[in-house]
């Protein structure tokens, strides 16, 4: 009799290993499960205004502060673009600056600042961007309010920029072109469309704070003969920012596409 029982204990032993290793395998697989159905989720209520993906980098000819050791400034090189403005012209040349330390007196921070020897609008680097003369539209309206629409020609197409948002309020500003109109803007969305294009929402902000979006730029940087884009895009009045929209960039289908973001805050 005890022979037998020693005989079956290590079997019973055998088997339950065995169903504690399945035990184990089922309750492995559910996390697995659940990771795809959360990606899934997050790529329904992905915003659709897509974001830049490229490794272009945008600076401004400005002051940036220092946080630590890192600033922004240290990763402006030789080899970086200008798009600059001369005789009424834009070009895109070699960057020609120096670069100096400063000091906040606002925020107590060391700082460094560009200075370009160009009229610079844009600093641009590591990109494959031709140098020489670029061809632009002349910008007649540089804020585009909710509900209204500016349309131009760029090549054999015309081109529309169209704006949504809910207006809080309106009144009417000095500033150092004369008085214009300045409006409290939230929910603003900013569609392009052309007449071989449908329209795209490439710009969205949910609320500014003394301030709104302003078109900079357009003109064909990349040399594919559609229209790039530059706007400033501030979302507050301490708050100094810019976005760099390109046509190669684009997906099949879209018109143009964020390729670069600088923000600089200059807030106490």
């Amino acid at each position: 009799m005890k022979k037998t029982i020693l005989i079956f204990l290590p079997l019973l032993m055998t088997i339950s290993c065995k169903d504690q290793k399945q035990e184990t395998k089922n309750k492995t697989a559910p996390p697995q499960e659940q990771v795809q159905i959360s990606k899934d989720s997050a790529d329904l209520k992905q915003n659709p205004v897509e974001e830049a993906t490229e490794a272009i980098s945008i600076l401004l000819p400005k002051e940036y502060r220092d946080f630590g050791k890192e600033n922004e400034v240290n990763g402006l090189a030789k080899d970086w673009l200008d798009l600059y403005q001369k005789d009424g012209n834009f070009y895109l040349g070699k960057a020609d600056y120096t670069v100096s330390s400063g000091y906040s007196e606002c925020s107590g921070d060391s700082t460094k600042v560009i200075h370009s020897k160009n009229n610079s609008l844009l600093l641009i680097g590591h990109s494959r961007l031709t140098l020489g003369e670029i061809k632009t539209v002349k910008i007649v309206k540089n804020k585009i309010w909710p509900t209204e629409k500016l349309k131009f020609r760029f090549g054999n197409e015309e081109y529309t920029l169209r704006a949504e948002g809910k207006v809080l309020s309106s009144e009417k500003v000095h500033t150092d072109e004369g008085e214009e109109l300045y409006q409290n803007v939230k929910d603003y969305k900013l569609y392009l469309s052309a007449s071989n294009a449908p329209e795209t929402l490439f710009l969205q902000e949910e609320s500014f704070n003394d301030t709104f979006v302003e078109l900079l730029f357009i003109g064909d940087l990349d040399k594919d003969g559609k229209p790039d884009f530059i706007f400033g895009a501030n979302r507050d009045y301490e708050e100094e920012r810019v976005i760099l929209y390109l046509s190669s960039q684009a997906k099949k289908g879209k018109l143009i596409k964020k390729a670069a973001e600088i923000a600089i805050q200059f807030d106490c």
